[in-house]
């Protein structure tokens, strides 16, 4: 008889999306953080479709060791809906042992009898058929491998042995800390279920990142998932199964133009037609463009960003063709035209570091827009 849980990771309810602005007439950032407490319904409807009786969350369920009474209470009260399954919580790196040790008291105390605070690296029965072994992260950094203990962690013969952990197989944020990516051999793991890293990742059949179930950044470009992980007996690979369960989709795209090209139809071409309103999009416009160009492509960026999650237009990579045409636009003699051709040169000075030609190109962009808007 087959069995089977649910692994994910990374739900970090109650992130407050600071680094997204916030339209005047909008809430992207309360519809982001409503996402992410909605995959706890999600990740339940995954286990009830595969008759799985147990998630795992290896680590960060809360996105800070602090957050709010209510934020706690709401989450331990949807995973509490869902009494047939029992919701396996790991202390991660931003809601670890030590800073967060207010929170997991509180969890521990307050929480639904189907909902376990892994705050001891002991091992725990999943029914008859697998031992869970845990290994909560006790301070926001380490320079040790937190998956060491599950070398001489015991556990019953017979039964599956699932590790649980957090941090990174390589090195992902320069702390030092990495997971040994054979551990699944060391510790004689049937599977190890790990969290830290945001994206999807096999490192192999048997260690696996399950990635957020909803995205947070526009690194990994495809909506979160969870993993249906499924056992058809003691020794047998695993069956890992991937869950959509991310609303939001984070993508890039880059937008490569050159000289004399529409770069407002251009940038139309690559939109996308459906979904815009879950969908936050970054455009990086690359090679070349004239002032008028410019000035149509950020137009039209405008003109589409209401309909977006949210939309960003970046033009760093940006190189602007200058033509004397657009500069009489500005001004055939007098100040403005001063002011236009030494920016010009500024620009194209290549005594001038990298970020100063760059500013300079940026004022000369502005300034040909506002003209052309007082022209209009």
């Amino acid at each position: 008889m087959a069995f089977c849980f649910i692994h994910a990771s990374d739900l970090h309810i109650g992130r407050k999306f600071a680094n997204i602005p916030q339209p005047a007439d909008g809430n992207i950032r309360g519809r982001l953080m409503e996402a992410r407490h909605g995959t706890i319904g999600k990740l339940a409807k995954a286990a009830h479709q595969n008759s799985a009786e147990h998630i795992l969350l290896a680590g960060d369920t809360f996105d800070t060791a602090t957050p709010s009474p209510v934020v706690i209470r709401q989450a331990l009260s949807a995973m509490g809906e869902t009494p047939d399954i029992t919701w396996w919580l790991l202390p991660g790196n931003h809601d670890n042992l030590r800073d967060a040790e207010p929170l997991w008291e509180t969890i521990q105390r307050d929480a639904p009898t189907n909902v376990i605070a892994l705050t001891d690296a002991k091992p725990h029965d999943l029914g008859e058929r697998a031992t869970l072994l845990p290994c909560p992260v006790a301070y926001r950094s380490s320079a040790s491998d937190p998956t060491e203990l599950l070398v001489t962690m015991a556990s019953d013969e017979g039964k599956l042995r699932i590790g649980l952990a957090h941090g990174g197989v390589t090195d992902f944020t320069d702390s030092g800390e990495a997971i040994a990516p054979d551990r699944d051999r060391t510790a004689r793991l049937d599977y190890l279920a790990l969290g830290d890293w945001h994206g999807r990742m096999a490192v192999s059949d048997r260690v696996q990142y399950s990635g957020s179930p909803e995205q947070d950044r526009f690194k990994h470009s495809r909506r979160g998932v969870c993993l249906c992980v499924t056992f058809d007996g003691p020794g047998a690979t695993p069956k890992v199964e991937e869950i959509e369960t991310g609303k939001f989709l984070w993508t890039e795209v880059e937008l490569q133009l050159h000289p004399h090209q529409d770069a407002a139809a251009a940038l139309n071409a690559i939109l996308p037609v459906n979904g815009r309103r879950d969908l936050l999009l970054r455009v990086a416009a690359m090679g070349w463009a004239s002032l008028p160009d410019q000035v149509e492509l950020k137009s039209t960026a405008e003109q589409s960003a209401p309909e977006f999650a949210h939309f960003e237009l970046r033009t760093d990579g940006l190189g602007t063709q200058y033509e004397a045409a657009d500069l009489d636009e500005i001004d055939r003699g007098g100040a403005l035209r001063l002011a236009a051709d030494r920016l010009m040169g500024e620009a194209e000075t290549e005594t001038l570091s990298q970020e100063q030609r760059e500013v300079a190109g940026d004022a000369l962009a502005r300034l040909y827009a506002y003209v052309r808007e007082d022209a209009t």
